[in-house]
């Protein structure tokens, strides 16, 4: 008997279709199979392969660089700035040694100095650690820790952290293992002191992440993903065997941050009981000043896994942000929000311009919210939602944003929608009287408008939706037949159109046409019998 020949990728991607549809319906999609760059292609079908990463940055240079984006936290800015230095000079001095000697750049012993950041919601843990990727121009992948579960569990893989850099750098490994991966809320996989049994998504991520932040392989393809294991059946029906393709994570700079907002209270009460008898030494109220002072058995006493705050020697604390420090983002930082709604006026041909006491205004707003810079986006969406739906199109070219428009934005709001439509009535009036001057040059007749018809015609435009200058046309386009009637005549004819005529425009001048006729008849001399 003949062996059944493997089906082509299209084929077996139509199988797979056909089975799905017929025991799932149409709620699982297959995408289609795509052919991913091997290291076995011939050389000539790959790029030459070219130095993939270059750092030469100083501490001071990234600290400066992120001064532009994130106000404060200068000790933040310190210790990732020393920390990413260290890092990645080392990843160079590596990267070089490996060209010329393999082995002896396997000798070489280094602590890698991943990043602990604490710190409140909203105080710039996050857009730190963003802008210093972009200044090196490695790959960069956020992710929240609690969305991710033990390997082999339901929940997310935390190794497809490690796939994400590789996606972000398009594929080229080379460039991926450099990259950063900042994983936020990492405070809560904390395991409670009363959890028993398997602990999923807590203790068994921690075990993960730390082989992960040391130095481990991981596959590219995901073994628990369908669509990646039926690639490697389709290279190995190309290849034989297929290559176990890998991605070393001794590289990859790994920044954690959380809240920890029980470790305060933890904290104070070691500091107190190491007080006692020491005195009326007390323990300050601040929570960065308490948080300075966490030690390693802190993080253990909080539920972190020895093993894994090992993994995280490098810890520093963000302040919570003050009214000042949120005026000041507003003022002064590039990524300032302010600057995001200036460019949303300016496309609609609205210039906002914002005043310092604006500005404070809408800071002490985003500082009782209680969620840092975080804040300054809920108050501004709240306080200008309603301008931006209502003043494009309202004729409004300037908007000053004072302080009296933050605290009472629906007067203001109504003011400036008030002033457009007076001023936008005044412009209609002038179009009525300029129409009314072309229409007596074009016809040779004095034809003025009264002022109570000229509001009329505005605002029947208005309602009617229509543009003046066509409403007036279609509203006199018989007159000009009728008028040469009149001046035909008499050829110094003023003809004045009242309220009257806008309300029925025919009637009027049908009237006056007979009116005309039978004064003229009347001013004839009467002929001798």
């Amino acid at each position: 008997m003949p062996e059944t020949p493997f089906p082509s990728p299209e084929e077996l991607q139509k199988r797979i279709q056909e089975f799905m549809k017929a025991n799932f319906g149409d709620h699982v999609a297959v995408s289609a199979f795509t052919h991913q760059a091997s290291t076995d292609d011939p050389p000539d079908q790959r790029q030459e392969s070219t130095d993939p990463f270059q750092f030469n940055a100083t501490p001071k240079q990234i600290k400066a660089h992120l001064d532009r984006f994130v106000i404060q936290q200068a000790e933040a800015k310190k210790t990732l700035s020393i920390a990413v230095c260290d890092h990645y000079n080392h990843v160079n001095r590596i990267y070089r040694l490996e060209k010329e000697d393999p082995e002896a750049a396997r000798r070489i012993e280094y602590s890698k100095g991943n990043v602990l950041l604490l710190g409140p919601t909203g105080v710039g843990k996050t857009y730190l650690v963003k802008h210093i990727a972009d200044l090196i121009g490695v790959p960069f992948v956020k992710a929240d820790a609690t969305k991710f579960s033990e390997t082999g569990y339901v929940g997310g893989d935390v190794e497809d952290l490690v796939r994400g850099l590789v996606q972000k750098a398009d594929g080229n490994v080379e460039i991926a293992q450099y990259g950063i991966i900042y994983i936020d809320e990492i405070d809560k996989i904390a395991t409670s002191s009363n959890i028993t049994g398997r602990d999923v998504s807590g203790r068994g991520v921690q075990t993960t992440l730390l082989k992960l932040m040391e130095e481990t392989e991981v596959p590219l393809r995901n073994p628990m993903d369908l669509q990646s294991q039926l690639q490697s059946a389709m290279e190995f029906q190309r290849r034989g065997k297929p290559k176990r393709e890998v991605i070393n994570t001794r590289h990859i700079l790994f920044i954690c941050s959380g809240a920890f907002d029980r470790l305060k209270d933890q904290v104070e009460r070691r500091l107190r009981q190491a007080n006692i008898g020491f005195g009326c030494a007390t323990v300050s109220a601040d929570s960065a000043e308490v948080l300075s002072a966490v030690t390693t058995r802190d993080f253990i006493d909080y539920g972190l896994e020895p093993e894994f705050i090992g993994r995280l020697p490098v810890r520093v604390v963000c302040h919570e942000l003050s009214a000042d420090d949120l005026f000041a983002i507003l003022k002064t930082s590039e990524g300032s929000v302010i600057r995001q709604y200036t460019r949303a006026f300016e496309a609609f041909g609205i210039d906002a311009r914002f005043d310092d006491a604006a500005l404070r205004e809408i800071a002490l707003q985003a500082s009782a919210q209680k969620t840092g810079a975080r804040g300054l986006v809920t108050v501004c969406d709240r306080l200008f939602r309603d301008f931006k739906f209502e003043l494009p199109g309202s004729g409004v070219r300037t908007l000053e944003v004072n302080f009296d428009l933050v605290r009472d934005p629906a007067k203001t709001l109504k003011e400036l929608l008030d002033e457009a439509e007076a001023e936008a009535e005044l412009n209609q009036a002038e179009m009525v009287r300029q129409f009314a001057s072309v229409f007596s040059q074009k016809y040779g007749v004095k034809f003025e408008i009264e002022e109570d018809a000229v509001l009329k015609i505005v605002g029947s435009a208005r309602e009617a939706g229509s543009n003046v200058t066509d409403f007036c046309n279609n509203l006199f386009k018989d007159y000009p037949y009728g008028l040469k009637l009149l001046r035909d005549r008499d050829t110094h004819l003023e003809f004045r159109v009242p309220v009257s005529a806008v309300e029925n425009p025919d009637k009027f001048l049908s009237e006056r046409v007979v009116e005309f006729y039978r004064q003229a008849k009347e001013a004839e001399p009467s002929r001798p019998v």
